[in-house]
């Protein structure tokens, strides 16, 4: 099991990476400016948003050697909006939610905007 542990006086507790990131990606596209996730790498040049359930293909979780986490976003931006400040929202965001919802430090948040959305 890829995950992150942590230790209390009554014992350890693991969380897969699989459950940070699903938690994350949810934050994320409550985001002002987030049209959706997509899968990191698109190589076709064809950018496709990920459904609901499948989120976290669009997050990449690891563990620096400070074992704090490192989450790699994969997005895609609504049209007309400024992206530093859709990825300053998405960062506060993301790292308070996801250290109150696991108990476990933030120490970078990458985002990756794989392409731009004009939405209605």
């Amino acid at each position: 099991m890829k995950g992150s542990t942590i230790d209390t006086h009554m014992g350890s507790v693991a969380i897969n990476h699989d459950v940070i990131a699903q938690y994350a990606g949810s934050v994320a596209v409550e985001c002002f400016g987030i049209v959706g996730m997509t899968i990191a790498g698109v190589r076709d040049g064809l950018v496709r948003i990920l459904k609901k359930d499948s989120l976290s293909k669009g997050i990449q979780v690891s563990v620096s050697a400070s074992q704090k986490l490192v989450l790699d976003f994969h997005v895609i931006v609504a049209y007309d909006v400024s992206i530093v400040a859709v990825a300053d929202n998405l960062i506060n965001n993301v790292k308070y939610k996801v250290e109150e919802f696991t108990g476990l430090e933030v120490e970078k948040i990458n985002i990756f905007v794989e392409g731009v959305r004009v939405i209605d």
